[in-house]
């Protein structure tokens, strides 16, 4: 059996070194600062092994942890079990957090023992997830069918976070923990930024057809200028504070919370000019990472799951309603919800992401997977643009998605079986110095959005939310402005 351990151990360093480009020296030992993937299919979760070498040190901040999206994989949850689902659902997201944090927090036990992670780490965090998985299938079960495969989606791995060599140092303090750049020690590196006068042209308009809708309704709804915060998400995980884990922006209705029912967001006062406007619009903070220790600097959301520094409000906050190049289009009902990109795009993979970050002068070239670097004079963008068909039928979806569609991005024509409707593109501006990538934001601080602690900052990260709560008079008049070709605000 030693010798079967001995091998095994062996096999899972031989692994780590070919991924990281390396041969295995005869001593066994990995001569690199990184912990790479390999995966044993034995265990069904990803192990990863390295030996302490002379003067070697482990960065356990090079790898993330990457679990299956359970709630993804809901495509039906009965009206009686979904307040227990998104519980359960929100449960799991906690859990991954806390286990990076004990993966950040472990490189001197890695570098100790190197079965740590293993047994300490990703054993545990897959025993908890097969039970909140199990009461998941239960709970549909008792009011419908009971889904089949889910306990497959259990097993995590560790995946490497392309941070190895993020050893910069924010403004004022020093290195991240385990290397990595950002004070937080979870990103971002220099790696993610790139200068937006390189990248090309890259957007593109679909056709416009004789039924097109082209009119534009613009709701002013200020910037966030009250500072109406909180880390929680109603959409994702009603009823659960804490359940985005990380920190949101908030304008239009003021009665943002994982609490607020649809009754409450009807009665609830609004920042936009239009009272008819209630709608909640919201979306992750963006920060500076200079060493601002901001409301929040200890709480879950805020720096106690890595989201640290100067929370920057935008300059500018603009939501525009405009129509489809194909079809006319009708009014969205009321408390319809809709999410737009993926908050965990990094572990997930991006058919769900839909970032795009820019600068002004140049929003035809926009960035999913980069933050831009903009040029003197020019400030940096985010843009949203949200789905803009619907089912004719449910205001959300057991995945916050199955509801609503993108229109095909070449003719502009929804799915089958989907009605368009106004497409809210939101428009956030920063006023934002381009961060310094030669001393690793020493000089000029990064930025990152916020977001789940094992997501690293990524750009691709970004997402925004949306609960429509218009009056229905107003609704009206945006949907006939739209489809006379109006612009109306």
């Amino acid at each position: 059996m030693r010798h079967n351990a001995r091998k095994r151990s062996r096999t899972a360093r031989r692994a780590i070194a070919a991924a990281a480009g390396l041969a295995l020296g005869a001593g066994g030992l990995i001569a690199v600062n990184v912990y790479a993937s390999a995966h044993e299919s034995g265990n069904g979760y990803s192990t990863k092994r390295a030996s302490q070498g002379a003067g070697q040190v482990l960065s356990a901040g090079a790898a993330t942890i990457s679990c299956p999206d359970v709630g993804a994989k809901l495509t039906s949850v009965p009206g009686r079990a979904r307040a227990q689902v998104d519980r359960e659902l929100a449960l799991l997201d906690q859990q991954v957090a806390e286990a990076y944090q004990r993966l950040q927090n472990a490189a001197g036990a890695i570098q100790r023992d190197g079965g740590f992670t293993d047994n300490a780490i990703m054993g545990p965090l897959k025993d908890k997830r097969v039970a909140t998985i199990d009461r998941i299938a239960i709970a549909i079960g008792r009011s419908g069918t009971r889904p089949q495969g889910l306990e497959s989606l259990a097993a995590c791995s560790l995946r490497a976070s392309g941070d190895q060599q993020g050893t910069g140092q924010g403004q004022g303090g020093g290195a991240g923990r385990n290397g990595n750049s950002g004070r937080a020690g979870n990103g971002p590196v220099a790696a993610d930024f790139v200068d937006i006068t390189t990248v090309r042209p890259n957007v593109r308009t679909p056709r416009i057809s004789r039924r097109a809708s082209q009119g534009t309704f613009t709701t002013r709804c200020g910037v966030n200028a009250n500072k109406l915060y909180n880390s929680d998400n109603i959409i994702v995980a009603p009823g659960v504070g804490n359940g985005a884990h990380h920190t949101h922006d908030y304008v239009g209705n003021q009665d943002n919370n994982a609490f607020t029912s649809n009754d409450q967001f009807a009665a609830a006062g609004t920042s936009c000019r239009n009272q008819g406007d209630k709608s909640t619009y919201y979306w992750p903070v963006l920060r500076l990472q200079d060493g601002t220790r901001e409301f929040d600097a200890q709480r879950q959301g805020g720096g106690a799951e890595g989201n640290t520094g100067r929370i920057l409000t935008a300059s500018q906050v603009t939501l525009d309603f405009v129509g489809s190049p194909r079809d006319k289009v009708v009014a969205m009902p009321k408390f319809l919800r809709i999410i737009t990109g993926d908050a965990k795009a990094f572990t997930n993979g991006t058919a769900n992401a839909n970032a795009a970050w820019s600068c002004t002068g140049f929003e035809n070239r926009q960035l999913t997977d980069k933050y831009p670097i903009c040029p003197e004079g020019s400030r940096l963008v985010r843009t949203s643009n949200f789905q803009s068909c619907w089912d004719g039928r449910s205001i959300d979806s057991a995945n916050h998605r199955a509801h609503v569609a993108f229109a095909d991005p070449r003719t502009g024509a929804c799915p089958s079986g989907f009605k368009a409707v106004p497409k809210l593109v939101q428009r956030l501006v920063y006023d934002v110095d381009a961060p310094s990538l030669g001393d690793n934001g020493k000089s000029s601080p990064f930025y990152a959005v916020d977001g789940f602690p094992e997501q690293m900052h990524k750009p691709v990260t970004d997402h925004g939310d949306f609960i429509n709560v218009f009056d229905e008079s107003l609704m009206n008049r945006m949907v006939q402005c739209i489809n006379t070709g109006r612009k109306c605000r």
